[in-house]
């Protein structure tokens, strides 16, 4: 088999794979599996994760419900037929209540520091107390907010956790929605699993320390996925 015949077989049989791990992933957690994430009907749920590949929506942990997709994808194959692979996973929440009591952030892992730089433009830096936090991560908020008003909303405990978690990520809250971004380090149902449970600890931690302020917000559900209106 010529070189180039290869590569495709071997990253069409990848992409084959791990469509097959996310597939059950969402077998065994009861979530809704999408080949492509489309869009909710009018009138309905603004959905999360649109046109992302092998997406899933549902309740990923307890207490934590949201969409997950495939992100920065590279190319891999021969030189006329190429597949896909995820080099990251992309989690998503709405949040329309935290998003109207804490100011839209970025926390970028120093790793992507290209990135990050990029994407600072504009943007105020926050620094916070935690000298590990701040070795791993640059968190920034747009020019016209207070970065006062974001380092005063996360807990020393909320910056050690988040400076232990055990891979490159990235968060924030952008367009009333909650993202976490774990960049994988295999194509593989344990690292699904690793990066769903962190995310979830992220959402409850974050509305936690909402709760410490004295910060009501809606009680956990599918509306958090897009799956229902939010509560009136």
């Amino acid at each position: 088999m010529r070189a180039d015949a290869y590569d495709v077989a071997m990253a069409a049989a990848d992409q084959s794979a791990w469509a097959e791990v996310v597939q059950g992933l969402a077998a065994r957690r009861g979530l809704t599996y999408d080949a492509i994430g489309g869009l909710n009907p009018a009138g309905g749920p603004v959905a999360l994760c649109p046109g992302g590949s092998n997406r899933l929506t549902g309740e990923f942990e307890p207490g934590f419900w949201g969409a997950s997709c495939d992100a920065d994808e590279s190319e891999r194959g021969g030189m006329f037929r190429r597949t896909l692979l995820p080099g990251a996973l992309l989690v998503k929440a709405h949040v329309p209540d935290l998003a109207a009591v804490m100011p839209p952030f970025n926390v970028d892992s120093i790793e992507g520091v290209e990135e990050a730089i990029e994407r600072r433009v504009n943007r105020k830096r926050v620094q916070f107390e935690s000298i590990d936090f701040n070795r791993r991560f640059i968190a920034t908020v747009a020019e016209e907010h207070d970065p006062v008003a974001l380092r005063e909303t996360f807990s020393p405990g909320f910056l050690d956790w988040v400076a232990g978690i055990p891979a490159q990520v990235d968060f924030g809250v952008s367009e009333r929605q909650l993202y976490f971004h774990w960049s994988l380090r295999e194509l593989s149902e344990e690292e699904y699993e690793e990066a769903l449970v962190n995310a979830g600890q992220l959402f409850r931690r974050i509305r936690s320390e909402m709760a410490e302020h004295g910060i009501h917000t809606y009680e956990a559900g599918p509306w958090h996925a897009g799956l229902e209106p939010f509560p009136t």
